[in-house]
């Protein structure tokens, strides 16, 4: 079995790792945690329009590089070294692996934003009284007509503070502590009955805990 890079694999390991080396210091990004909006909005601009990297995992007919998950892993093993802070894994690993995967009919939109770096996602799974255990949910989700009302408390969200939208597991059935009856929703950050309040992590990072209380969602991506 062969495990070497295709050439296009290997273009995009080399253009991630050129620019980075060229725009993303140590020193840049220290400085870029201390102030607001404690990311820098114009190197994730130019991941989507200038490298094209956000596009990485999609297909082409999405507007994609029509790569999969060798070319995340490429992407993320660059962006490792520079120590980027910038939501690659939230949004097009974790949140654009969901709708991919999904049957929600407004994934593709959502996924054209994800690509042109219109739209930021965090995973919003983890609860205070859960720990690493993921099935463990107060979080819960009620039909609500075309959509769902979420009620629940979530924490340590990485990258939420500069999200738009919230990939967000909630209960629809089972007990607390069971595996079955867990659901996962597509919850725009700004919907009202959503608030959050930011904090830092030893690295100087910013994550969010999220608190959402009659929040109303897209059905189940």
């Amino acid at each position: 079995m062969d495990f070497s890079f295709t050439e296009e694999q290997s273009m995009l390991r080399d253009t991630v790792a050129s620019y980075l080396s060229d725009n993303y210091s140590f020193d840049q990004r220290r400085a870029a945690l201390k102030a607001e909006p404690r990311w820098r909005p114009d190197v994730w601009k130019a991941f989507a329009e200038e490298l094209g990297i956000l596009g990485a995992p999609f297909a082409e007919e999405l507007g994609g590089l029509g790569g999969g998950v060798t070319e995340n892993m490429v992407v993320m093993e660059e962006l490792g070294k520079a120590l980027v802070v910038e939501p690659y894994l939230g949004t097009v690993v974790i949140g654009g692996g969901f709708l991919k995967h999904s049957a929600y009919a407004g994934a593709s939109d959502v996924i054209g934003k994800i690509i042109a770096g219109e739209a930021i996602i965090a995973f919003a799974y983890a609860e205070p009284q859960a720990r690493y255990t993921w099935q463990d949910l107060k979080t819960t989700a009620k039909k609500d007509g075309a959509g769902y009302v979420l009620n629940g408390h979530k924490a340590v969200v990485i990258g939420a503070p500069y999200a738009t939208h919230l990939i967000v597991t909630a209960r629809t059935g089972g007990g607390q502590r069971e595996a079955q009856g867990v659901s996962v929703f597509l919850v725009e950050k700004s919907a009202k009955g959503v608030t959050t309040r930011d904090y830092p992590t030893v690295d100087a990072s910013w994550l969010r805990k999220s608190i959402s209380r009659t929040s109303r969602s897209a059905p189940t991506p």
